[in-house]
């Protein structure tokens, strides 16, 4: 699993921040319909294939994270159960089934904004990418807007409790 490898070009980070900013407009979204606040974008070549908030309250799907919502989304438009070439910029740590779903898409590259300590695993609980049993890997960076991921699920949470 690489982590941060090459010092990225100010395209390359000015990119990364927009598609992050668009996984936190669907994590607002989701948090307006009453979802726990996650967003996802999944990028083939520089374009948006996808992209999603959490939807599992709405359809009544345990499985409906965004990360799964947009995998699948982008596996219909390019008609393959494999997606390679594409990018997953996501808002929290992916979770088990979804850090398994991105390995079985083969994803290449993960970008990740706040650590999910409790449920993540992908560098915190089981890190899934790094046992023997693991067939794909992807390029791993994490902490990407990742103050303002954190917060947007700090606030949620609290405001629940309250």
């Amino acid at each position: 699993m690489a982590q941060n490898p090459a010092k990225p070009t100010l395209k390359e980070v000015a990119d990364k921040a927009s598609f992050m900013e668009m996984a936190l407009e669907e994590a607002r979204k989701a948090e307006a319909r009453g979802e726990v606040p996650i967003g996802a974008v999944l990028v083939h070549e520089g374009n948006v294939l996808a992209r999603a908030g959490n939807r599992t309250i709405e359809t009544n799907d345990p499985t409906a994270h965004a990360e799964i919502v947009v995998i699948r989304e982008a596996c219909v438009q390019l008609g393959s159960q494999r997606l390679p070439q594409c990018d997953l910029y996501v808002t929290l740590e992916p979770c088990p089934m979804c850090a398994a779903a991105i390995s079985f898409a083969r994803i290449r590259r993960l970008y990740y904004g706040a650590v999910d300590i409790k449920g993540g695993a992908v560098e915190s609980g089981p890190r899934l990418y790094n046992q023997p049993i693991c067939h794909h890997a992807p390029d791993v960076y994490s902490g990407i807007s990742e103050t303002q991921c954190a917060e947007l699920l700090t606030s949620f949470f609290k405001s629940r409790r309250d």
